[in-house]
């Protein structure tokens, strides 16, 4: 309530400038306009520091406004990217900031629907809109590339909690208004929950091992099956299409600690396996292959 409370107190005040509501964002079927509130420079520069923005990165700006955001990206990092907003003279403000600043050539800006616009391109999204459409575009947002970075100014994404949060005290240069604003960034996750099988050669045997694994966004759990036994895991760690976790199991009749790190690509987690035991040391290539997906236990919950 009180984050609410502080962009209400700055919209209300650029609204009085303007006149209009601005659109910087529109949802799904209704499009709902909603006022036009620049994010400060300091916001700006934290966000895409939290995003560690590159020269390599594809960066897209939903509810552009005056380009500020991605003509950053362009002028600091080399990044190049677009912005999208519905209104016409956002559109011209950010053309001439990107002219301005020398990037014509690494930018672009479109007036078009957000919900309409293709973001499979971007490796960051950024986005300063409000709950309602953060969550609508959610499912959108939970479909592209694992590993593309989000960061959102002042709202967050409902139950999908953020990978890191911040918030900074920055003035709001439009409207003359200065507080606290609140930065979140995720990596969207790969797709892993499910069942999995792998197999690979222990002491020169055969051992098959079943995983599967429960999930909810980016936060991840499951068991293992050795030998017909099931062993919990309980550090498993999703960041993008990174998946990690380690448990202690029983192999040939001793006990044998595991530690996986793998990519899941698909239906395919390709990666390494580290064994070490009183009997045994070992590293050895790690392929599983997805069994069957368990309804619910998707990165879409």
């Amino acid at each position: 309530m009180q984050r609410l409370l502080r962009v209400f107190n700055r919209v209300l005040p650029a609204l009085a400038f303007a006149g209009v509501l601005a659109s910087g964002a529109q949802a799904a079927g209704d499009q709902p306009s909603v006022p036009y509130v620049p994010t400060p420079q300091a916001v700006v520069d934290r966000m895409l520091e939290m995003a560690k923005v590159t020269a390599q990165d594809y960066l897209i700006d939903l509810g552009s406004g005056d380009g500020r955001i991605v003509v950053t990206a362009a002028k600091k990092f080399g990044a190049r990217g677009f912005g999208v907003d519905l209104n016409p003279v956002r559109i011209s403000e950010a053309n001439e900031n990107a002219r301005r600043n020398g990037v014509t050539d690494k930018v672009a800006f479109y007036q078009r629907n957000l919900f309409d616009t293709d973001l499979s391109q971007a490796t960051v999204i950024t986005m300063y809109l409000l709950p309602r459409v953060n969550l609508e575009l959610r499912p959108k947002l939970l479909e592209l590339k694992p590993g593309t970075r989000l960061v959102s100014h002042d709202f967050d994404m409902g139950d999908w909690k953020a990978d890191a949060s911040v918030r900074i005290n920055a003035a709001d240069k439009f409207s003359g208004a200065g507080g606290d604003s609140d930065v979140y960034f995720w990596v969207v996750p790969a797709k892993a929950g499910g069942s999995w099988r792998s197999q690979f050669p222990v002491s020169g045997k055969p051992q098959t091992y079943e995983f599967m694994f429960e999930q909810k966004y980016q936060v991840i759990s499951g068991s293992v099956q050795v030998n017909g036994r099931a062993v919990k895991i309980p550090d498993a760690k999703l960041r993008g299409a990174e998946l990690s976790f380690s448990f202690t199991a029983e192999v040939n009749g001793a006990p044998v600690k595991h530690e996986f790190s793998g990519r899941v690509d698909g239906d395919r987690i390709i990666g390494q396996a580290a064994l070490s035991g009183s009997r045994l040391t070992a590293r050895v290539e790690w392929i599983a292959e997805r069994a069957a997906r368990v309804a619910g236990t998707g990165a879409m919950n």
